[in-house]
């Protein structure tokens, strides 16, 4: 299947992904405060096949592939990624976790030197050193108000940067897939072979939810594979370096989460830390535009 290009379409569907994974946190934070957060993984992950199915059965999807072991790499980067997220999200304030998880398209310029045997020149290697130097200050600068304003866990940062590494092998890796493979195909076996990974761990931290908590994890689970499935869709749509800047709006969202449930007040270390990112990111995006140009 040819990769199609369509921005508009793209940049909502990166649009809506970012605000529903902000919710589909904030829920999941707060169920970490009663389960382990490999438990609230596991419901996340199996609680989103509904919708993923939904989306299959609507267009005719089905599980025949040529292309599982590419599958099966995507679920296991999917599971490690989001087992650096959810850890990170338990540990860290909510707008300060989205920050470090938007570290994925640095990584994504660095691995590209070894899987892409691209050339990466002074100016994305400044972008990408500028990207982590706004990480330290996040790590090393004060969290939010309250009883945050200390330094944050150095775990939680090397943690969240782990995610960030799986984030951009996942980017990569649905990249290519996209090209033979539909979205809602690659968001089906993901679904399930996540899920199924997630089922032989979670016994051993296993706590029985009550009736209105099972709820929550519901739709926790629905939120977070209808976000799934349009991130999927903007990556197989249009050019990373088109709908990249849409995603940054998670930093929005995720602040005001964070400020309206949690009393969570971004400092300045936040702040600045964040700015650095994004603009590494958004400066990293334009050098590929560039030199997009230049080739064509």
């Amino acid at each position: 299947m040819p990769l199609r290009h369509d921005i508009r379409r793209g940049a909502a569907c990166m649009f809506g992904a970012t605000l529903l994974f902000a919710v589909m946190g904030a829920i999941a934070k707060s169920l970490m405060e009663h389960f382990s957060f490999l438990e609230v993984m596991f419901f996340r992950s199996s609680l989103s096949l509904p919708i993923v199915l939904a989306v299959a059965l609507r267009n005719r999807v089905t599980l025949r592939t040529r292309r599982f072991k590419g599958h099966f790499l995507r679920a296991c980067t999917g599971v490690l990624g989001m087992t650096c997220g959810f850890y990170t999200l338990l540990v860290l304030p909510l707008a300060e976790q989205t920050a470090i998880g938007y570290t994925g398209p640095l990584f994504v310029t660095i691995l590209s030197i070894f899987f892409l045997r691209e050339a990466v020149g002074f100016h994305r290697w400044a972008a990408v050193l500028g990207g982590f130097f706004g990480v330290l200050i996040i790590a090393f600068g004060k969290g939010g108000g309250g009883d945050m304003a200390q330094a944050l866990p150095i775990l939680g940062i090397a943690v969240g940067l782990g995610g960030g590494l799986c984030s951009a092998v996942t980017t990569l890796l649905v990249r290519d897939l996209s090209g033979t493979e539909s979205s809602s195909t690659i968001v089906l076996w993901q679904a399930i072979l996540m899920s199924s990974i997630l089922a032989c761990i979670v016994p051993f931290v296993w706590t029985t939810p009550t009736l209105a908590q099972f709820g929550l994890m519901l739709v926790m689970g629905l939120i977070g594979g209808l976000a799934q499935v349009l991130l999927t869709e903007a990556y197989a749509s249009a050019q990373v370096s088109a709908i990249g800047p849409y995603s940054y709006t998670g930093l929005i969202w995720a602040g005001g989460l964070g400020w309206m449930l949690w009393g969570e007040v971004p400092g300045f270390a936040m702040i600045a830390g964040s700015l650095l990112i994004v603009a590494a990111g958004l400066y990293i995006l334009h050098r590929e535009l560039l030199h997009q140009r230049r080739r064509a």
